[in-house]
């Protein structure tokens, strides 16, 4: 293993290797599926995707050394993350490798020892729940500020430049 996989298992013959190396990042494909895939990054712009991964922490998932997944976090490395961004490609779901990527994101040397772990998610509440995490404990209160469309004049002109 190279100094940035950090894990790699062997399932039915196929190699799947966790890689923080930045430069193994497969940019177009993160960039697809985040605006064109995901719901909560839907419309991102390209230099967005890029800063937000130059200013993280980042996971790539690899079958084979083609890259199938993704994770994000967002941390002070003392006291606290944040993960965002987490796929896996839909041709290579239901094997478990959603759950293999968060374990190895959560086991990360650098991370440990945090006294907050936080996220959100729609859909996946279940495999966070299997790796730790729990719903806010009813005297705590989120607050955020959301702008569900603040990609969306990125869109506009994306579209008008086709």
């Amino acid at each position: 293993m190279t100094q940035s996989v950090i894990a790699r298992r062997n399932t039915g013959g196929v190699i799947y290797e966790i890689d923080t190396q930045k430069d193994r990042l497969d940019i177009g494909l993160i960039h697809h599926f985040l605006s064109h895939c995901s719901h909560w990054a839907r419309g991102i712009p390209r230099d967005l995707v890029e800063k937000a991964i130059a200013n993280s922490l980042c996971f790539g998932l690899y079958a084979d050394g083609k890259q199938i997944g993704f994770a994000r976090v967002v941390s002070d490395e003392a006291t606290y993350a944040y993960v965002s961004d987490v796929f896996v490609v839909a041709e290579h779901r239901g094997a478990g490798l959603g759950q293999f990527l968060m374990e190895t994101v959560l086991a990360h040397e650098p991370l440990q020892g945090l006294r907050l772990w936080q996220l959100v998610t729609r859909d996946a509440a279940s495999l966070y729940r299997r790796c730790g995490f729990t719903d806010l404990a009813p005297c705590r209160t989120y607050l955020h500020r959301f702008d569900p469309d603040v990609y969306l004049p990125a869109v506009a002109t994306e579209a008008a430049a086709e």
